[in-house]
């Protein structure tokens, strides 16, 4: 495989994981980014805690989505980063677009 065969192949392999996350991004609450990961999830608590005069993170999240291209199952049930490293966490805002209730077209 030619480098640009491989540079091509990750491109595609972005391109698609970009996609997935289009689309699975309306199902999550919370953007949570670390160091390492990128994730969507639907419940996350940071703890911040110290040893020895160091502070580190404590997050944990559950109903989660990873972004990593090389990791063929993104679903996670729960998740735990500790990290000496900042920590992003961001409350997703809900769509302005509200589907209606059936009950109000059933009549």
């Amino acid at each position: 495989m030619s480098s640009e065969d491989l540079e091509k192949y990750e491109t595609e392999m972005e391109l698609q994981l970009y996609r997935e996350y289009r689309d699975v991004v309306g199902l999550f609450s919370h953007v949570v980014e670390t160091e390492r990961r990128f994730y969507l999830c639907n419940s996350v608590d940071v703890k911040v805690r110290g040893d020895a005069g160091e502070v580190y993170f404590d997050v944990s999240m559950s109903d989660a989505w990873v972004w990593d291209v090389y990791r063929p199952a993104r679903f996670v049930k729960n998740v735990r980063v500790v990290t000496f490293k900042d920590v992003n966490i961001e409350e997703l805002a809900k769509s302005d677009l509200e589907l209606p209730d059936d009950d109000k077209f059933s009549s």
